[in-house]
């Protein structure tokens, strides 16, 4: 059943992931999106005393985490897409073969005042790593219909 609007109770609790960080997708998307040395290269980012290794990019990060979403519970629901983001906090370097899980979680929601069938859902979401590290943090707004929006 896709989810809709009122599927999304405060509180609610979507389990993400898991996602593996592959060293190759991590250099050929900082090859092309992010091309700082230590997102290219080990030796590099083992020069680099904040992050002593190859790391993933922080948009790579991010990428990843949409990627979970939208297998989690984007593509089954009745999301209209987003307004923007509030903040995205990098807590940790991502690093070669990490495996990645999080959780989503319904922090508010509330209807549209100008449409009624439009549901505006405040989501966080913390990101971490097969260690229990939070390497990611962020809070977003996501647009759902309502059941009787989605049966317009």
């Amino acid at each position: 059943m896709t989810r809709a609007y009122e599927d999304f109770e405060d509180g609610l609790e979507i389990p993400l992931g898991p996602y593996t960080a592959e060293r190759d997708e991590m250099i050929a998307f900082a090859a092309e999106f992010d091309p700082q040395p230590f997102h290219l290269d080990e030796e590099a980012g083992g020069a680099n005393e904040l992050v002593g290794g190859l790391t993933a990019s922080g948009w790579h990060t991010c990428s990843m985490l949409m990627r979970m979403m939208a297998e989690g519970f984007i593509l089954d629901s009745t999301s209209q897409g987003s307004p923007g983001v509030d903040f995205v906090k990098w807590r940790a370097p991502v690093r070669p073969g990490d495996r990645l899980t999080g959780t989503a979680r319904v922090l508010s929601r509330r209807l549209s005042a100008k449409r009624p069938t439009l549901g505006i859902t405040k989501m966080g979401v913390a990101l971490e790593t097969q260690n229990g590290v939070t390497v990611l943090e962020t809070e977003y707004t996501l647009l759902l219909l309502t059941r009787e929006g989605a049966a317009a």
